[in-house]
């Protein structure tokens, strides 16, 4: 394998979404016009924050519960919390905090102490997690989307002193509650947490908000306290392979993205409302939306969840400034019907990820959006992390800290070495898998699981004894320090905003009592952001498979997004010499009738049953006429 094509094989990619053959590669005019004049501007406050947090180590004591507490004093009556009809001052927000916080440090909790909250976006979630934070104590965030053992094993791996769950999760918690092994102490610190008032609290839990009521509403003595390494929250992530991983988010983490999302990405002011559209269990809700109203006291709106017909409403009655992405919003808001004020609205700046080149300038232009601040990054510490600083289009910007983009090999699943068993950079134009590199080895930490953090790291890359973070993505580089997101690698793909992990969609999908051994993967579907799952099932017909009934039980076991969107049913797999299904070729072929004689099964958008996939609707999936 010599040659690009060969090591990366997108082709498929491109002519689906109709993307140009010819990479885009930045050119020198726009250099000297854009790049060079923002970094000009740019550099100062890079030096400015760089001062910054110079002065606050990790041994500082500094936390976010401090910032939200100078916050109250700088800016008293300005706005820090909107959500449907609520309204929070600054004054205000840290009050309702100052009252979750109290509460907990009266009933016991210290700092390293775990609460495991299991809610929905809203008001509370904030309130409960600052507060946290002003006490030392780590929130475990846990997706909301989770249910049976995926829910289990997030709740176990990062076991509470307290759980606090909200009346909308209630059900889902007490399907799982028997089998999380609580102790008696634990099942005495079951918080029920009201939300419409509809349902009666359940016999062995406490209601929270009746508990707070009467509060006290002045800073905790705790706040003071809190270091600038103390650990914030927990955020899970599928990482590369398996059941979901805690990643931990110290006070730093947090406040570092707030200097670089508040400051230098998005540049927020006091006056700005940032809609937050994502979930707030979520690091792009945490370590992105909340971190960058953190700079300046601006003001987060919190979005229960999103929707694409409500959207712009829903932004002009807050006035927001600002929204938060994930490429899936974008496409949504743009699939949506055309309306004469669709450009009439109040928001200047956006900043996300996954925004494809296809629609960015039609969206921008649609919606009267001045910057665009893509990013690329993930929810672990030391993994490098690029934005558009310099409100360039079509691009995920550059990167402040050390990062190599190495040649790869897509069938053999890993970086090609050279005779000296070192890697090679590609050059602008081409794709490779991004690394990046760790400075102090002795810092490293990724996740709780040690082990798992090693997996994560590549050693002797470029010399001997360095070592670098595989990222486990694909990125062009398209010059001047500049990269564009291509693809995910490994048993991880994206669908619908989540990370879905393959190994855990199998090893739900494998407990069906007609299935013996099935292999999961992503693939590309025509005019949608990231990767549907399939699964590949070894079955040696379709024939008296109960459709129906596997359905019901992936709709059961598994989140929405997880749920597999083609079956396809093979009789033999190809194993590698380690009893690994290899994927590849099952990737490549894809859902293509054309190419497989296999039966394939389809569930289309507003079905509730799998049917035949015929090259009529495969015709119209490629031309999509469907919209997953």
């Amino acid at each position: 394998m010599n040659d690009q094509k060969s090591e990366i094989s997108l082709p498929r990619k491109k002519a689906q979404n109709g993307e140009d053959k010819k990479p885009y590669i930045i050119s020198k005019e726009e250099y000297n016009n854009i790049i060079k004049p923002s970094w000009e501007v740019k550099t100062p406050m890079i030096l400015k924050e760089a001062l910054w947090m110079g002065e606050h180590t990790l041994d500082t004591k500094y936390s976010i519960g401090l910032r939200i507490e100078e916050h109250a004093m700088k800016y008293p009556d300005n706005l820090a919390l909107l959500y449907e009809d609520e309204k929070y001052t600054h004054k205000e927000f840290n009050e309702m905090v100052n009252r979750y916080a109290n509460y907990f440090l009266k009933l016991g909790l210290n700092r390293g102490d775990v609460a495991v909250v299991f809610m929905e976006n809203r008001s509370e979630y904030m309130f409960i997690v600052v507060a946290m934070g002003k006490l030392g104590v780590i929130s475990s965030l846990i997706n909301s989307n989770l249910r049976e053992k995926p829910l289990i094993h997030s709740m176990t791996h990062t076991p509470g002193k307290v759980y606090i769950i909200g009346e909308e999760l209630i059900n889902a918690f007490e399907n799982v509650k028997s089998k999380l092994n609580l102790t008696d102490e634990q099942k005495e610190m079951l918080f029920f947490l009201p939300d419409k008032g509809i349902m009666k609290i359940s016999e062995g839990y406490i209601n929270l908000k009746e508990k707070i009521k009467d509060s006290d509403v002045n800073n905790p003595p705790t706040t003071t306290e809190i270091l600038m390494k103390d650990p914030f929250v927990y955020i899970f992530t599928s990482g590369t392979t398996g059941l979901p991983k805690a990643a931990i988010l110290q006070n730093s983490s947090i406040l570092t993205a707030m200097m670089w999302w508040g400051g230098m990405v998005v540049g927020m002011k006091t006056d700005d409302i940032l809609y937050i559209t994502t979930p707030l269990f979520h690091s792009h809700g945490i370590k992105v939306a909340f971190a960058a109203t953190l700079y300046e006291g601006s003001a987060m709106a919190i979005s229960r969840k999103f929707s694409a017909s409500n959207f712009w409403d829903e932004v002009r009655k807050l006035n927001a400034t600002c929204f938060n992405y994930v490429g899936e919003i974008c496409r949504y808001l743009y699939n949506q019907p055309p309306k004469p004020d669709d450009a009439d609205n109040p928001i200047v700046k956006i900043v996300g990820n996954g925004l494809r080149p296809d629609i960015w300038m039609d969206f921008k232009k649609r919606f009267n959006i001045q910057e665009i601040r893509e990013f690329y990054g993930a929810t672990e510490d030391f993994v490098p992390n690029f934005a558009n600083i310099h409100n360039l289009d079509k691009t995920c910007g550059v990167c402040l800290t050390a990062y190599a983009i190495v040649k790869y090999d897509i069938e053999k699943d890993e970086p090609i070495r050279n005779e000296r068993g070192r890697m090679k950079r590609v050059r602008p134009g081409e794709v490779g898998l991004c690394l990046g590199q760790i400075k102090e080895p002795e810092n490293f930490f990724m996740y709780i699981d040690e082990k798992a953090t090693e997996k994560k790291v590549f050693r002797e890359v470029f010399r001997k004894d360095d070592m670098f973070i595989n990222t486990g993505d694909l990125l062009r580089d398209i010059g001047f320090g500049h990269v564009q997101f291509v693809d995910r690698l490994g048993d991880t793909f994206r669908w619908k905003g989540e990370n879905v992990s393959s190994e855990e969609v199998e090893s739900v999908i494998n407990t069906f009592e007609q299935i013996d051994m099935c292999s999961v993967y992503g693939v590309l579907i025509p005019h949608t952001e990231g990767r549907a799952g399939m699964v590949s099932i070894h079955r040696r017909t379709s024939e008296d498979f109960d459709f129906k009934g596997f359905l019901n039980f992936v709709q059961k076991y598994l989140p929405h997004y997880a749920v597999p969107k083609f079956i396809r049913f093979i009789t033999d797999f190809s194993f590698t010499a380690t009893h690994k299904i290899q994927k590849v070729k099952l990737k490549n072929e894809g859902y293509n009738i054309n190419e497989i004689d296999d039966p394939v099964f389809v569930l289309l958008p507003e079905s509730s049953e799998y049917i035949p996939l015929t090259k009529e609707i495969y015709e119209g999936i490629i031309k999509g006429k469907y919209l997953f």
